[in-house]
């Protein structure tokens, strides 16, 4: 069994080089990096007024908010969310999120894919590191991201030898 603790992540900060209100925290603890065959999971945090800027992604995805409020935006569609809630966002749908309370917005995303690409309106950069470095400094990227890819997964813990 693989486990990954939420408090143990090593979250990675990104946003728009453009616009100080876009950051976002985030690791994909399971994805086919770490060996899934159909799934994915994001967690990602948006601290209070910062937001996720507007993106698709390549598979339908489901958010679990764990804290905080967040107004989030589907399509054409506008509501307010918060923690013990869930929303459904379809494949290839624009979709972003803002954080309207007082508190870290912490959010899981679910992928029926272990490979999902995230396209968002303008180039991700870390923050704090040169913007060119892969995954970085792109409008597309690739869950997992490029490097992990070059590799081969690594096996679930427990998962029987093929």
């Amino acid at each position: 069994m693989f486990i990954a603790g939420l408090s143990d992540l090593e979250l990675m900060e990104g946003g728009y080089e453009n616009d100080p209100t876009m950051r976002v925290k985030v690791n994909f603890p399971l994805s086919a990096a770490t060996g899934t065959k159909n799934t994915a999971v994001a967690y990602f945090e948006i601290e209070p007024g910062h937001r996720l800027g507007t993106h698709t992604d390549s598979a339908e995805e489901i958010l679990l908010f764990l804290g905080g409020e967040a107004e989030v935006s589907v399509g054409d569609e506008q509501g307010q969310v918060s923690a013990g809630e869930m929303a459904l966002v379809p494949a290839m749908v624009p979709h972003s999120m803002r954080n309207v309370g007082d508190e870290t917005l912490r959010v899981v995303g679910f992928f029926p894919s272990s490979t999902v690409m995230h396209t968002f309106d303008q180039p991700i950069v870390p923050m704090g590191e040169s913007p060119s470095e892969p995954p970085f400094g792109q409008r597309t990227q690739l869950t997992p991201f490029p490097v992990a890819l070059e590799q081969p997964p690594a096996p679930m813990a427990g998962a029987a030898e093929a």
